[in-house]
């Protein structure tokens, strides 16, 4: 990945450049230090906003027999806006006893109605079809930090892959915005995404994301929990975000 990559606004999430989106970007660039392998981690610290846009800088860290670390930056005028790092590896053997999250209970995508986002708060929303499960929305005040929803990018019919996959689990708001009342950002700090065997085998569109605060202290410093799901409950991967709250 070469060039000057234009932070267009129409891939903005809320506030900036779509963090899922600049971390698929540069798990794109990691993954060719690493033919062969699979991904089994990535990390990316977002350290400033990447407008009006960004170059990619990565590098292998280190080739072991097993796994490999690279690492990559998205530059931008100002200097290092992201730094990310991620873990390759070999496919091994199927020889332990696999441990999955089990899926929430949760009707077909076709039951559920689509939740339209302002595209001028989120525009970056209008490439993706949010169906919420269950009565929790953001913003409304409920009594759980906790959101639901089946989703899917708007493009295509495809499955996700691993690029989708690290793009759609930054797709849901954050997830403490479901017991505010009042219009806050809750930026990511740190978002690490960390793919499940089961993405392979993949055939819907739809995932179902299950965003949870798992901890948020008074300084409003988030802790939060996200994992995916297939239509037939096979668990795609999950991951952690570091978010803070702050005040418009």
């Amino acid at each position: 990945m070469n060039g000057w990559l234009q932070a267009d606004a129409h891939l903005r999430g809320f506030g900036g450049f779509h963090g899922g989106l600049a971390l698929a970007l540069l798990t794109s660039a990691m993954r060719e230090h690493a033919p062969g392998l699979e991904l089994q981690s990535v990390t990316g610290r977002f350290d400033r906003p990447v407008d009006p846009g960004f170059t990619v800088d990565s590098a292998l860290v280190r080739a072991g027999r097993t796994l490999s670390v690279v690492r990559a930056q998205a530059q931008n005028e100002k200097g290092t806006a992201i730094e990310a790092t991620a873990v390759f590896a070999r496919r091994g053997e199927n020889t332990w006893q696999p441990v999955t999250p089990a899926p929430p209970a949760a009707p077909d995508p076709a039951e559920c109605e689509v939740f339209a986002i302002p595209a001028e708060f989120v525009p970056i929303a209008t490439s993706m079809e949010i169906r919420p499960v269950g009565t929790a929305r953001p913003y409304a005040g409920g009594p759980v930090p906790e959101l639901l929803a089946w989703v899917r990018l708007t493009e295509d019919d495809e499955a996700p892959d691993l690029l989708r996959l690290v793009l759609l689990m930054d797709a849901l708001a954050p997830s403490y915005a479901a017991i505010l009342s009042t219009l806050a950002v809750v930026p990511t700090v740190e978002l690490t995404v960390r793919p499940a065997p089961g993405l392979a085998a993949a055939t819907s569109p739809w995932i179902l994301l299950r965003a949870t605060t798992r901890t948020a202290g008074p300084d409003g410093w988030i802790d939060e929990q996200i994992d995916a799901w297939t239509t037939d409950g096979t668990h795609l991967g999950s991951a952690q975000q570091l978010r803070v709250v702050r005040t418009l």
